[in-house]
């Protein structure tokens, strides 16, 4: 397992620069034998030489893509997060940390909860999205966020500009409409915030009505 300062989701593209022996070691086996390897975010410990390093219980594994050698036997290689995964024990005896882990993904719990919420989230990633590429000058096609429930939610995890804790926390829920609901929430506040931050000095900005309580 690779633990960085990093929450990596399935679909998200995760580019590394690979310098360190144990993980030149690790990334080349994985290369040889054709597998993913597990991203992990630290709780306690450094990215960079520490061997006590201690992740949180739930990961992503990572598949590998274009790989760059550069010398010295260091590599930048582009990689593509595939599946959650949670940790059930840690081998510390190779260089590098071994989990062994069960695979997951967010269950289908609540079929009408997740047909409503995902319906409400589209607008808002839509809204969020447009804010900030109207901050960079960016262009972004409405056509290209996609509609189908679990990808919305895969999206709107990828794209939140938020800290580590909240990124850990998306990753971790492992039922889809508590996973929507939750993202539901979270762009409600996020794309009313992200308009304040980003208005001109001195624009009136409404939001809404506060109670007296």
């Amino acid at each position: 397992m690779f633990p960085l300062n990093t929450v990596l989701f399935p679909g998200m593209q995760l580019k590394l620069h690979i310098f360190e022996p144990r993980y030149k070691t690790l990334i080349n086996q994985q290369i040889e034998e054709n597998k993913p390897f597990g991203v992990v975010l630290i709780r306690h410990g450094a990215e960079i030489g520490n061997q006590d390093t201690v992740p949180f219980d739930v990961g992503c594994t990572a598949d590998i893509g274009k790989v760059q050698r550069l010398p010295l036997g260091r590599m930048n290689i582009v990689t593509t997060g595939h599946r959650r995964f949670r940790i059930n024990a840690i081998d510390r005896s190779q260089p590098y940390l071994v989990g062994d882990v069960d695979f997951f993904m967010p269950e289908e719990d609540r079929p009408g909860v997740i047909k409503v919420y995902s319906k409400v989230l589209r607008p808002l990633l839509l809204r969020y999205l447009d804010i900030l590429s109207s901050a960079s000058d960016a262009h972004f096609d409405p056509e290209q966020l996609p509609r189908q429930p679990r990808a919305i939610a895969q999206i709107g995890s990828i794209i939140l500009q938020a800290d580590n804790l909240q990124k850990q926390e998306l990753l971790s829920i492992d039922s889809l409409s508590n996973l929507l609901t939750t993202l539901v929430d979270i762009y409600r506040l996020e794309t009313m915030l992200l308009k304040v931050r980003l208005s001109p000095p001195g624009e009136d900005f409404n939001i809404g009505h506060f109670s007296r309580n």
